[in-house]
């Protein structure tokens, strides 16, 4: 097989994938998928092997291919037709949460399947006790939303406008629910015509075998890889803070098991699953396995079916990590899958401490308000994600105010959000001294503060890292935790302690979420002076704690680095 040849193709299945991306994004209705690109794209074979997926979440690289898995076994190809879409939202069949819509439709070429397209959406709002589908106190997952079970959506190119009026007529925002359907029907036909041109050119029989062949490349990479690690078995736990109905400590354990070119990675000892809704299909254990791996074995490896296949994943049945119905899951993409990174690289770092980052923010950090629009009088559905610190590696320090691990999404501009909602931003920003010290300093969390305009409004905010900040590496220190605070208009204030908060909230009222910064990797002691110096200069850093924590001191009345009386009080610290 030529390897120029299977490049090209593999380019072009890549670029196929990211064009669908482009399409949903760009002819959804939402903010949430238009500007905070919430969503994902990708390949597959006939038999439901992702073969090319867009640069988007990674949350998504292990439930996408769950879901169609799901599809395949209620449609197999051949009950398809030309024209067919199946739409699907069940965590128990998908494995991700109600909110994540996932559209798959199968493409032909004269007449003959030849592969599949498949993008998953999070729309604002699919019903549920809470605008936004998103309640951090719910029990069970009829609370959360209307499920859909894999369903045709078109049949033959015709849209079956019954199913979509049925489910329009159960969340609160109909119009931008039929809007964004109709941006990932687009983005599917995208797909198709880029597969098409592809058989046009190198013939359907060719086409397949040399997706056949990335799929193989994708496992020789992973394997290489793995095999290039210490063997041995490498253990870590980690723990969530509370489930929204308790505040009790949840413990995820995992023991990575690497030998030769495979790894198994068990789940075994982790909390039995929860009341609240932080419990986590498998779907998303598996895409939290796989992107930690990816990450520290191979970060270049294509994303496809192929580097799993050296990865075995055991999840206890009725565990947090593999519940059992009708566990409540929404915020175990927010949180849970978080915190499984975090355990996941946490036990590579024992392996190979120089390829893993110290913990990050440790949470997607979901904000909902929804109500009453004053000047339309429908319902509307602010939905997003914050960012937070990315931790430091062996060799840079962590970004600030980003999104870490599991997503990928992008911060919502402030313009948009006064624009399309009764809100406006008090406050937003990056927050100076957040970010663990170390050689390589983690990244600053950031804050946004909201203020409500309308009458009233309903409000879901969950993160973590509230109680137990993100660690550092190899003598770095942790990141600051993060902080969620109520201030109502008659002047009183609540702090959150637990970070998850379901209420109604009146016109005044503010609430300011500050999210979690990143741990540090190595001595602060070790930081170059400069580095220090520069951080003070663009405010993430305090000049107290360059001096309390990293030992540099500045002359008197200026940010000119004394040398001599920065040497002395690194001297008297490290002696400490």
């Amino acid at each position: 097989m030529d390897p120029v040849t299977l490049e090209v193709i593999r380019c072009a299945l890549q670029s196929a994938a990211e064009e669908m991306g482009l399409s949903l994004i760009r002819t959804a209705l939402s903010p949430n998928i238009k500007d905070r690109r919430d969503c994902s794209t990708a390949l597959y074979t006939v038999d439901g092997r992702m073969v090319a997926q867009a640069e988007h979440i990674p949350l998504h690289l292990g439930l996408m291919p769950t879901v169609v898995r799901a599809v395949l076994e209620r449609f197999p190809p051949g009950s398809l037709n030309p024209g067919d879409a199946v739409i699907i939202n069940d965590p128990y069949i998908s494995g991700s949460h109600l909110p994540d819509v996932c559209v798959i439709a199968p493409l032909f070429y004269r007449g003959t399947p030849i592969a599949l397209a498949a993008n998953l959406a999070h729309h604002v709002d699919v019903g549920g006790a809470v605008p936004g589908s998103m309640s951090t106190s719910a029990v069970e997952i009829f609370q959360e939303g209307i499920r859909i079970p894999p369903v045709k959506l078109c049949g033959r190119g015709k849209l079956k406008q019954e199913l979509v009026d049925l489910i329009a007529n159960n969340v609160r925002t109909p119009e931008e629910f039929r809007g964004d359907i109709q941006a990932q029907l687009a983005a599917n036909a995208a797909g198709e015509r880029r597969i098409q041109e592809l058989a046009d050119r190198y013939g359907p029989k060719r086409l397949l075998e040399y997706m056949a062949e990335i799929i193989k490349y994708s496992e020789k990479r992973m394997r290489s890889g793995l095999a290039g690690l210490p063997g041995g078995i490498y253990c870590f736990e980690d723990f969530l803070e509370g489930d929204g109905v308790t505040e009790d400590k949840i413990n995820i354990k995992v023991a990575l098991t690497i030998k030769g070119d495979s790894v198994t990675v068990d789940f075994t000892g982790t909390h039995p699953q929860v009341s609240g809704p932080v419990n986590a299909t498998r779907g998303v254990t598996l895409a939290c396995v796989y992107y930690s791996l990816k990450a520290v074995v191979d970060p270049e490896i294509p994303s496809n079916h192929g580097m799993t296949a050296p990865i075995e994943v055991i999840t206890p049945p009725g565990s947090l990590v593999n519940p059992l119905f009708p566990a409540a899951v929404a915020h175990a993409n927010i949180n849970t899958a978080q915190r499984i990174a975090d355990a996941m690289l946490g036990a590579l770092a024992q392996a190979s401490p120089e390829r893993v980052t110290a913990a990050g923010t440790g949470s997607m950090s979901n904000f909902t308000i929804g109500g009453i629009h004053p000047a339309t009088g429908r319902y509307y559905s602010y939905v997003e994600t914050y960012g937070g610190g990315q931790g430091a590696k062996s060799d840079q320090d962590g970004m600030d105010g980003v999104h870490v691990n599991m997503t990928n999404t992008m911060n919502t501009p402030v313009e948009i959000i006064e624009l399309y909602y009764p809100l406006l931003v008090q406050g937003y920003g990056l927050l100076p001294d957040t970010g663990g010290a170390g050689k390589y300093r983690g990244g600053a969390g950031m804050y946004r503060a909201i203020n409500i305009l309308g009458e009233k409004a309903a409000a879901a905010v969950s993160t973590e890292r509230s109680l137990n900040s993100p660690w550092g590496i190899s003598g770095g220190l942790p990141g600051a935790p993060s902080r969620l605070s109520v201030n109502y208009k008659n002047g009183g204030g609540e702090l959150i302690k637990s970070g998850k908060f379901t209420g109604t909230l009146q016109q005044g009222d503010a609430i300011m979420l500050e999210t979690a910064g990143g741990g540090g990797f190595g001595s602060p002691l070790e930081r170059d002076p400069e580095n220090v110096r520069r951080d003070v200069l663009e405010e993430l850093v305090s000049k107290r704690r360059a001096e309390e924590i990293y030992g540099v001191i500045f002359k008197e009345g200026t940010l000119e680095i004394d040398t001599s009386a920065t040497a002395e009080k690194r001297n008297r610290l490290s002696i400490r």
